[in-house]
Order: structure tokens, then C-alpha cells, then sequence
């Protein structure tokens, strides 16, 4: 049943009409707003980075923060997968690109010079430097994962090339990788410390001069 003026009734009774939608709709820019907390977390680390830090750069209130993109470490969830496809892929793309993994491994050392050097951003990596000082073990073991899954990729490529012949048979794939995690993470110190692109570049190739060869494959 219906009054005249639209309002619903029910066994004569006026049904309470639904309740409109609480708060006001979304001000901001999410894109911009996360990209401003991926710029924080890779200049401060995670544990340094606190909620009030956040809302002060990104420009929005805490309420905001937290309907947009959950708690802290839900937003750093986030903001180190967005890292990854947009700052830290260069990995990525030499191992699938690269026709050896000496190739590859030659490529991502160069592009990290780059990448850890470039002005408009952070130096280094923000998944090695985030992690500094991290006392949140869940987030600790999430980047380590990270780090290693890195290491993994190029161990992998490496045993395949050692199985076709492309690397000698002898060739310790595991230490070969891990020297190049290692290579990859202490770069990203040294650009946070000051060292330039091209002083990184002379460190990556000092670091491939110690890769074994064959005499029949090169790469």
C-alpha cells in the first residue's frame, strides 16, 4: 500500500523509508594517491612509514586510507605488487627475453644501474630497503620471499643452460645465483649510499667476469 505522497505502508503502518548511503563519495585520485605511498615506503622502509605518514603524503584522511585500500600492510601488499610491474620488472624481462643466462644476468646487472639510479624516485630497491629495520615478521618473510624467488629464477636458468651445454657441466648454479642476489641487493645499497649509474655499471661488470664460458656458446 502507498500514500499519495510515495510512502510505503505496511498492514497500515508507514514503512521507514531506506537509509541513504553513509559518507560522502571518494575525493581522490586512487592511482595518484598509491603511487604518493609507494614514493614513502621506498624512501623510508615499511616500519618507518606510519599511518599518519601516509595520509599526510597522500592527501587523504585515515578513514579514506583505510576504505580505499585496508589496513598499512594491505596498502604495502599492494604497493610492492604495482613496484614490481613498474619499477622492478627489468628482472623479469631480461631472464624471458635473454637468449642465455649469462644474457640475462649481464642485462638485469646494467638495467639495475639504471633503475636504482634514476632521478624522480627513491634510489635502490624498494623491496631490498623496505625491509631494513622491519620488525613485522609477515612482511619480512613476504619480501624475503620475494628476494629469493628472484634467485630461484636465475638458478633455474642457469641449470638450464649447464644442461644444454651452454655453461660448463661443472658449473655451481646455486652459488652462481645467489652471487648474483647478491650482486642485485648490494647494488641497491650503493645507490642509496650515493654510487652513480656508471659506478654501478663498472661494479656489474666486474661481477660477470667471474661467470665460467664454455669456448663454444657465448651470451
Amino acid at each position: 500500500m502507498v500514500d499519495d505522497d510515495g510512502t510505503a505502508k505496511t498492514r497500515g503502518k508507514t514503512a521507514p523509508r531506506p537509509p541513504r548511503p553513509r559518507g560522502r563519495p571518494r575525493s581522490f585520485d586512487r592511482e595518484t594517491a598509491l603511487e604518493k605511498a609507494l614514493l614513502a615506503f621506498w624512501e623510508h622502509g615499511y616500519e618507518a612509514t606510519s599511518v599518519s605518514d601516509l595520509t599526510r603524503v597522500m592527501d587523504i584522511g585515515a578513514p579514506s586510507l583505510y576504505a580505499a585500500f585496508g589496513d598499512k600492510r594491505s596498502l604495502f601488499d599492494e604497493v610492492v605488487r604495482v613496484y614490481g610491474t613498474r619499477y622492478g620488472s627489468f628482472t623479469d624481462r631480461a631472464l624471458a627475453e635473454e637468449p642465455t643466462a649469462r644474457a640475462a644476468v649481464a642485462r638485469a646487472l646494467r638495467e639495475a644501474a639504471t633503475a636504482y639510479t634514476e632521478p624522480g624516485h627513491p634510489h635502490g630497491c624498494l623491496v631490498v630497503h623496505a625491509a631494513a629495520n622491519c620488525s613485522t615478521p609477515e612482511v619480512e618473510q613476504s619480501l624475503r620471499n620475494r628476494r629469493n624467488a628472484n634467485i630461484a629464477a636465475f638458478e633455474s636458468r642457469i641449470r638450464a643452460d649447464v644442461a644444454a651445454g651452454v655453461l660448463p657441466a661443472d658449473t655451481d648454479a646455486a652459488a652462481l645465483a645467489r652471487h648474483t642476489g647478491a650482486m642485485i641487493q648490494g647494488m641497491s645499497q650503493q645507490a642509496r649510499d650515493g654510487a652513480s649509474r656508471e659506478e654501478l655499471e663498472a661494479v656489474a661488470e666486474i661481477a660477470m667476469s667471474i661467470w665460467p664460458r664454455t669456448g663454444t656458446h657465448t651470451g
